[in-house]
Parts: C-alpha cells; structure tokens; sequence
C-alpha cells in the first residue's frame, strides 16, 4: 500500500477540495475552512498547501472561464484526485483506529 499520509491542515484543505466538487478556489476553499474550523486561516497558507498537494499528486487545477466581476481574470480551480481520495480516506481510517481504541472497553 503506497504512503498516503498528509499532515491535519493538509487533510482539510483535501476535504475543502473534495467538498466544493471541483469549484474550489483559493478564497472560497480559505472561507469554507474558516466556517468549518471557526478559526482564521490565512489564504497564503491555504495556496501554499494547494501547490504542496498538487506536486504530491493529491488534486488537479485548471484555470475557469474569465468572469466580469474578477476584471476578465480567470480562476484557477481545484479538483481532488483518485489518489487524493486515497489520502483522506487512508486519514479518515487512521483517525477511526484509534477513537475506536478510546471508545474500547477497558479490560481490568
């Protein structure tokens, strides 16, 4: 099984990504885990972890149409890759493994 392991920011922004089903876009990813999280979360960091998870192979960009309201600039939006899935899942399983170790009963 390859290493899919991401750090906790990373695996966020991965499930923005994956949330805004390929409408994802620096701000509107930055906004949707500032509501998620209630916690201020700088846009800087959010491109710098979108660059990091695209050089990993873990979501895709390309650049939308231009839009009057951005001055005909275009976006560049987000997409999470099959190996992307991989990393939040393999996270989301991690993660349950050890609640499931907390929620355990205790034998005496």
């Amino acid at each position: 099984m390859a290493d899919n392991r991401i750090g906790g920011f990373e695996e966020l922004v991965l499930l923005a990504v994956a949330g805004l089903q390929g409408d994802g876009y620096g701000v509107n990813i930055r906004d949707h885990l500032e509501t998620g999280t209630n916690q201020r979360v700088s846009v800087g960091a959010v491109y710098a972890t979108l660059d990091r998870l695209e050089r990993k192979g873990y979501i895709m960009s390309h650049l939308g149409d231009a839009t009057a309201d951005r001055g005909g600039k275009r976006k560049r939006l987000f997409r999470i890759t099959p190996n992307g899935t991989a990393a939040i899942t393999d996270a989301r399983r991690l993660r349950q493994l050890f609640w499931d170790a907390i929620e355990a009963p205790v034998n005496a």
